[in-house]
């Protein structure tokens, strides 16, 4: 249309610039809408397979079967490295005693044979450990062909003291020494012994004959024993054994002089912890 005499129809590079404007502006306000909303599908995708996932695994944990342990058959029977000491066998009996009376009665225990040294002992004891007032006694004899290599006396007094009879243990030692009886020298050596109760004690081990003897003396009140007692206690030991007439003779020696009474009893108001008897005094 022309108006003036000129052209007022808009040109088509009008319409262009006038169209651009708006193109852009839809453009610009779109994009991002879209893009969000595929950020939004896409999270939510991701989110529904995560959980599909989860319940599948929890499905198939709770489905699977645990197979039940059985036990492996034992094929071979199981054999200790070490095998376990073998019990002391029991000996044929013997005659093995003391011909000393006393108030309280001796205990005499059967004779064993130790499996491994071949070695054979009998014991017997008088007295209580616990009871302070009386005497204690016990006396192991050993027989065989190494008996008479004995152990220190400690070592032996150790030993007796943790295996036989009550639970003992060698608390302290006092001075050592020998007394003369039938046998010979015996060596002597004073301890201090623990366990229910604490006592003084006289330990002792033979060393000239083939033969062992050893054990403790306990005097009462707490008191150590004298040595002529223990001297006097060891000479009143017999042995009747048919199968070993070398220790039977050796035991049916005469005994030694030392002023042991013929008979004594457990005296426990002596202070030197004497089991003699005291004499009686009389007046003249």
């Amino acid at each position: 249309m022309i108006v003036g005499g000129q052209d007022e129809r808009p040109s088509a590079r009008g319409i262009m610039q006038t169209d651009r404007p708006s193109t852009d502006e839809a453009g610009a306000s779109g994009a991002p809408e879209g893009r969000r909303a595929l950020s939004l599908v896409g999270l939510g995708l991701r989110l529904v397979v995560a959980s599909a996932m989860i319940a599948g695994l929890c499905l198939y944990a709770r489905q699977v079967p645990v197979a039940p342990q059985v036990a492996m058959p034992v094929t071979a029977a199981f054999v200790p490295a070490t095998p376990a000491p073998k019990a002391p066998a029991p000996a044929a009996p013997v005659r093995f005693g003391l011909s000393e009376p006393g108030l309280d009665p001796v205990r005499v225990a059967a004779g064993r044979i130790d499996p491994v040294t071949g070695l054979r002992e009998d014991a017997l004891a008088r007295g209580a450990f616990e009871a302070i007032e009386a005497p204690a006694l016990r006396v192991t004899l050993t027989r065989g062909d190494a008996a008479g290599r004995a152990p220190g006396l400690f070592i032996l007094l150790v030993r007796r003291a943790a295996t036989d009879g009550p639970a003992l243990a060698v608390i302290r030692t006092g001075p050592g020494g020998t007394v003369a009886t039938k046998f010979g020298a015996v060596e002597t050596l004073e301890v201090t012994l623990g366990g229910p109760t604490r006592r003084t004690c006289l330990g002792f081990v033979s060393r000239e004959t083939a033969f062992r003897l050893d054990g403790w003396l306990c005097a009462p009140l707490g008191h150590p024993p004298e040595a002529r007692t223990l001297g006097c206690m060891v000479d009143a030991l017999s042995l009747d054994d048919p199968a070993d007439p070398d220790a039977t003779a050796a035991f049916m020696a005469p005994r030694t002089d030392q002023g042991c009474p013929v008979t004594t009893v457990a005296d426990a108001s002596e202070p030197t912890g004497s089991i003699g008897r005291r004499r009686s005094h009389t007046k003249k």
